[in-house]
């Protein structure tokens, strides 16, 4: 492997921001392999080098890194502090785009810890920086952040609302796992509301998507995932759910979105067994 070369060859030159370069770069393959604890060890070793390297910047965005992972595992407290430092740094360093997605992170943990009300504000104030920049893919995802929000307090218009407009802009972008992503979000949308093949066609959409990309989801994001989807299917014989499945694998993805931004009573999937 070409990076793990790169790595050798920094280490034997003592080049410790080649080294953590390496590093970060293969601790995302291993995130994107699913392999969340080498990922986090492999941004661990990079973080202290970029510490001793005294880059802040650098220093800042390793941190946001690690913070990922760190949340992927469950560990929200570290999380958080992490999320912290990374934001603390970026303000010192008048890094508009770092403090905003240091904010859009920490409304992440917030949320899974249930404080919405500290979500709500920390995402509202990370988008206002996006749009104040014309950052459209910071909100983008942000959008779809304030979406599931709203999902979650089963507020779904204005759920729906906010993820049309985000899988409009990732479409725009061609950010196609930024797709794949709200086409998930729709489909658990659907599955909270007993729109049951709608959820599933949608959500083997989504699915196929990612395998094209290869952009699977780790296997934390898969579980919560299929939490979500239990309703849809508990809602249908395993034959319909297998159907649904295979029908929105097989459908291509402009169509799979003009399906997600149909009226739910328009949808061709929204009706249940």
């Amino acid at each position: 492997m070409l990076i793990r070369e790169s790595l050798d060859i920094a280490r034997q030159l003592r080049d410790e921001q080649g080294a953590a370069v390496s590093l970060n770069a293969l601790a995302v393959i291993a995130q994107d392999r699913g392999d969340v604890a080498v990922a986090r060890s492999l941004f661990e070793e990079s973080l202290m080098l970029w510490r001793e390297s005294g880059d802040q910047k650098a220093v800042a965005r390793s941190l946001s890194n690690l913070a990922n992972i760190v949340k992927l595992q469950g560990d929200n407290t570290c999380a958080r502090a992490l999320y912290a430092e990374c934001l603390s740094i970026f303000r010192e360093l008048g890094d508009r785009t770092g403090v905003a997605w240091s904010m859009n992170s920490q409304g992440d943990v917030a949320r899974d810890q249930g404080d919405s009300p500290a979500a709500q504000t920390l995402y509202e104030q990370g988008l206002a920086i996006f749009q104040e920049l014309d950052d459209r893919w910071g909100i983008a995802s942000t959008l779809a952040d304030l979406g599931r929000l709203a999902r979650e307090q089963e507020n779904y218009p204005t759920a729906h609302s906010m993820y049309r407009e985000s899988i409009k802009l990732f479409q725009e972008l061609d950010h196609k796992r930024g797709v794949a992503r709200l086409l998930e979000c729709f489909a658990c949308s659907a599955a909270a509301q007993l729109e049951a093949e709608r959820s599933l066609r949608l959500a083997g959409a989504a699915a196929a998507l990612r395998q094209n990309i290869g952009a699977p989801l780790t296997p934390a994001e898969q579980a919560k995932l299929e939490a979500s989807l239990r309703p849809a299917r508990q809602a249908l014989t395993n034959t319909a759910g297998v159907t649904a499945w295979l029908e929105g694998r097989a459908l291509p993805v402009e169509r799979a979105i003009e399906q997600a931004l149909m009226p739910e009573a328009a949808s061709p999937t929204g009706r249940t067994n």
